[in-house]
């Protein structure tokens, strides 16, 4: 447990968390929306404090990101709990676990790994990059930028995997140290954000512009769910978005849902390969460089293509890579992959 680094003090002891967009007011003996934050007696503590509830080796294409450090090693952790509620989660045990009214004192579960640590196990583990993951980075950004800060002390790249819902003034205090980032955009409209996941669009699309400011770099995926997400209005408002708004070297993720592992929709049909297909071709032909398929292994979609001559550069079968560029660039042509290889 720890001091929340930026929150703001209220009458009657209550107080106000600054961390995300949603600026929760909370009261004493409560939490915010996270299930991770609590008022003690007018001042706002985080619960999960380097009580990590997962840390795991993985290829930094499970991010995903394919354009930063291609065919490297991220060590990945995570605590419990999540700004979001979305029935769609496929890690609902762990984001969502923090939320249970009835085990208030019980589920901030995690083993101890103090940010020392984590760097340890990201040299022993050959790890040039920690990816902050699997639940929501910005609820544990308290712990996530200690470890930050070490990483690049140490010479290592932090990776934030996020819904995009941060306060400005945690981007402010993570973005000195945040190398890289895939975001998940679920959907163009405000009303399916509300429905599904709780929570706003605009924050998200105004945090994405200001990551490219900042020369962050960027990925973005969206879960292609069958009936919520899968229309080509919606492919076409977001490839538009991406190239007018954020620039057309942004890569886009377009994933298959698996509705046997999600949070609330176990009703829905698993995507077909077709409609990734069919949100690829609408990103190609907005003008994206880079547009992918993911959780289908196999699919062309999932390699990287020259942007300029169309030679293929990078072959993926799953987590399998097999590179032909010659140092971030064309070997056919020359031209540049847009690829951040160190």
């Amino acid at each position: 447990m720890k001091e929340v680094l930026i929150y703001k003090k209220l009458k009657d002891k209550k107080v106000q968390c600054h961390v995300c967009n949603h600026y929760c007011t909370i009261l004493p003996d409560k939490r915010g929306i996270c299930g991770v934050r609590e008022n003690k007696d007018g001042t706002l503590y985080f619960l999960a404090y380097a009580k990590a509830v997962a840390e795991n080796v993985d290829p930094i294409e499970k991010k995903p990101l394919f354009h930063f450090l291609p065919g490297t090693q991220s060590l990945s952790i995570a605590t419990v709990g999540c700004n979001f509620r979305c029935d769609n989660c496929q890690n609902w045990q762990i984001s969502q676990a923090s939320k249970s009214k009835d085990y208030k004192d019980l589920n901030i579960f995690g083993e101890d790994l103090p940010p020392e640590k984590v760097i340890l196990d990201a040299k022993a583990n050959h790890c040039p990059s920690i990816s902050y993951t699997y639940t929501e980075p910005t609820i544990f950004m308290d712990y996530a930028l200690d470890c930050m800060k070490l990483a690049h002390k140490a010479g290592i790249k932090n990776v934030w995997v996020s819904n995009g819902y941060m306060s400005k003034e945690t981007l402010d205090l993570v973005s000195p140290y945040l190398d890289a980032t895939n975001i998940d955009l679920k959907f163009f409209d405000n009303q399916s954000y509300l429905k599904i996941c709780g929570a706003k669009l605009n924050p998200i699309l105004e945090n994405l512009k200001e990551m490219r400011k900042r020369k962050i770099w960027l990925e973005l995926t969206t879960l292609v769910i069958p009936t919520l997400s899968d229309n080509e209005e919606m492919f076409e408002k977001i490839a538009r978005f991406i190239k007018e708004e954020l620039g057309p070297e942004v890569p886009w993720h377009v994933s298959a849902f698996s509705p046997e592992i999600s949070y609330k929709l176990q009703g829905l049909p698993a995507t077909e390969a077709k409609t990734l297909e069919k949100a690829y071709k609408i990103g190609k032909k907005a003008g994206l460089k880079y547009v992918y398929s993911g959780n289908i292994p196999g699919m062309d979609s999932e390699n990287t293509y020259c942007p300029k001559c169309n030679a293929l550069v990078i072959k993926r079968v799953g987590y399998f890579i097999e590179r032909k560029d010659k140092n971030g660039k064309c070997p056919k042509c020359g031209a540049s992959l847009d690829l951040i290889l160190k």
